[in-house]
């Protein structure tokens, strides 16, 4: 189990964004007393994209090129306004 500050060290994180992901449910925490102890596979799967907000995340390079295309059409039609 990992500390928040030993979890922010581990993620490149600052330890406040660590607490807001606990805060949020985003991040899976055990509390004794004041302190939060957090499972290192939990972090892991929040850093790395395993689990945002619960959702898996596919971070394939067709699911990439796919959001950039979504991306041009909407600055193209800003561009047209």
């Amino acid at each position: 189990m990992l500390s928040v500050p030993e979890a922010a060290r581990v993620a490149g994180k600052n330890p406040e964004t660590i607490r807001r992901w606990i805060r949020s449910g985003r991040l899976a925490a055990s509390k004794f007393g004041s302190q939060h102890a957090i499972d290192p596979d939990d972090l892991d799967e929040v850093v790395h994209g395993v689990k945002a907000y619960g959702l898996p995340v596919d971070t394939s390079p067709e699911r990439r090129a796919f959001l950039d295309e979504i991306v041009q059409i909407i600055r193209e039609g800003r561009d047209e306004r």
